[in-house]
């Protein structure tokens, strides 16, 4: 008798609250992560126009210099970091700001179009790596990769097997051999010392340190490096999202590291094979800078930064007054992109800064020889 009770009961229950429970909402599946697949790179192509950029915050429009990049005919697009903005920084393993900022991005369809018709390669800063001047001490960086990978990486991509989103491509014939080398300057990096003089100039935030246990990329990523620098090419560039050679600010930058950056040269004078360009971003203004480091051909560095989110938008930081002791001119503190036309047989490249519209408003041409 007890347990027919029982039965009646859970019966009525279920009769009377059925159509409460129906009305229930549902919980919400986590929200998705947009895949942000691109044109497969053709490595058999010949490469003789790249482009690339960095710092696009979707929150502020300016879609209008993705057609202008499309509009180049680049054989490929690098986006050098800064690929989104959070509103900002997470402070959980959930990074919900990180993952909102995807969907902004996904939401853009003038770089959906471009994405269609040009391969694009992609690496990360700081904001795309979640935390503003975040490094190796960033406590979600695995579950922040994991949604870099989730986006940006196929499948069968080595990136996907070890902690890290560094990586390289070789594309083209022999003769005409580009190596794209991509470095993570993210993961691994040991924190900055800050500024005893903080928004002074030149010690605007940090100061260089000389401590030989800090790291910029990391054991693993380091012998890595010494091993695509010892393979066949005709041409290399190295993408390093913060700048290398830009000694004129308080900024991060491999600067303030300099044991690293001396390590960095070293390498560079050590595997002396193909002439080495230097592409950065960050910066939200964008320069040349060349510094004769002891190799066969002057070290060149292309940083264009922004693509949307300039400087000038405001000038906050009296940036462009900065000193420049490696710099090619003034700085450039609009919305830009960068522009590099390879003539394999003249042995020449090209390096040009265009504003959002498309139109050059700087170049630098070097010679390939080596």
């Amino acid at each position: 008798m007890r347990a027919q009770s029982i039965c009646l009961l859970l019966l009525s229950f279920v009769f009377v609250c059925a159509p409460a429970f129906a009305q229930w909402p549902a919980m919400p599946n986590p929200p998705s992560i947009p895949v942000f697949k691109s044109l497969q790179l053709d490595v058999s192509a010949t490469v003789t126009r790249l482009a690339f950029g960095s710092c696009y915050k979707a929150q502020l429009g300016g879609e209008r210099v993705w057609q202008s990049i499309a509009d180049t005919q680049p054989n490929l697009f690098i986006f050098a970091g800064d690929t989104l903005y959070p509103d900002r920084d997470d402070d959980t393993a959930a990074l919900t700001e990180l993952r909102a900022a995807y969907r902004l991005l996904q939401g853009v369809p003038e770089f959906a179009a471009l994405r269609s018709n040009v391969p694009v390669l992609s690496v990360w800063d700081d904001h795309d790596f979640g935390r503003n001047d975040g490094g190796g001490n960033f406590p979600w960086r695995l579950e922040s990769e994991r949604l870099f990978e989730r986006s940006w990486v196929e499948m069968d991509d080595p990136r996907r097997e070890r902690p890290g989103i560094y990586f390289s491509e070789l594309v083209g014939e022999a003769g005409k051999q580009l190596q794209l080398i991509v470095l993570d300057t993210r993961f691994f990096r040991s924190v900055l010392r800050s500024s005893d003089d903080r928004g002074a100039k030149g010690k605007e935030r940090y100061i260089p340190d000389d401590d030989a246990q800090k790291t910029m990329l990391g054991d693993e990523q380091w012998r890595w490096l010494e091993s695509q620098l010892q393979q066949d090419a005709d041409l290399r560039i190295i993408v390093s999202s913060v700048q290398v050679l830009a000694d004129g600010h308080g900024w991060e930058g491999w600067r303030q590291l300099p044991q690293e950056r001396e390590r960095l040269f070293d390498v560079l004078r050590a595997n002396d094979t193909a002439p080495v360009l230097l592409l950065s971003g960050d910066r939200h203004v964008a320069g040349f800078y060349e510094r004769d480091i002891g190799t066969n051909t002057s070290l060149v560095e292309f940083t264009s930064s922004a693509l949307n989110n300039p400087i000038s938008f405001p000038n906050r930081y009296k940036t462009l007054e900065e000193d420049g002791p490696y710099r090619l001119g003034d700085l450039y503190g609009e919305a830009n992109f960068g522009s590099l036309d390879i003539d394999w047989k003249a042995g020449v490249v090209e390096l040009s800064l265009h504003d959002a519209s498309g139109q050059v408003v700087r170049t630098l041409l070097r010679t390939l020889s080596n």
